[in-house]
């Protein structure tokens, strides 16, 4: 079981929470409060000066609306890194994957981090796998992130809520330790 406590050791990572994410491709979204918890996640840690990374997801594909020069791609202000903060791009759905997430944890000398953000069968769900496969302990505040609906290869359809707790079924115990926000800030 990964320790719950937090320290400047274990940074929060916020991945793909960029305006993208309110287009309508998106529409459906279980769990609508999580980027109040975001929000109530990134306060804490700023006050403790712990670091927080943000990750940007540059999609090259034009149709995207993560698209590298699309008009939806800026993280979203509610989100917005600080100068002191570090900003991670990335192109593919896992933020470990032609990244220098890896090298800034260990410049930190972090062996676990915090990690909310879009959306979690996808992005949330590679970040967890590839960082849990790099030896890290991560916590995963199941109310800091949310799911889409997915529609399978012979068109049924899965709503969002059932989604996001699939999802976090899986990861949780094997790849992530997964709680809700309100543990971390105690």
């Amino acid at each position: 079981m990964i320790d719950t406590g937090v320290s400047k050791l274990r940074p929060l990572i916020v991945l793909d929470v960029q305006r993208a994410i309110d287009q309508p491709v998106w529409n459906g979204k279980n769990n609508p409060g999580y980027l109040h918890v975001i929000q109530a996640l990134l306060k804490h840690w700023r006050e403790q000066q712990w670091p927080v990374i943000h990750v940007k997801h540059n999609e090259a594909h034009p149709a995207s609306t993560y698209h590298t020069h699309g008009p939806w791609n800026a993280i979203k202000e509610e989100v917005a890194p600080l100068e002191t903060e570090s900003v991670v791009s990335k192109a593919q759905n896992c933020a470990f994957i032609d990244t220098e997430l890896d090298a800034l944890l260990q410049t930190l000398q972090a062996k676990s981090f915090v990690l909310v953000g879009v959306v979690v069968h996808n992005s949330i769900d590679a970040t967890v796998r590839a960082g849990k496969a790099l030896g890290y302990e991560i916590l995963l505040p199941a109310d800091g992130t949310t799911a889409v609906p997915v529609q399978g290869r012979d068109g049924k359809l899965w709503d969002a809520a059932t989604v996001y707790e699939l999802s976090l079924a899986i990861l949780d115990g094997e790849y992530a330790q997964v709680i809700d926000a309100a543990s971390l800030i105690g």
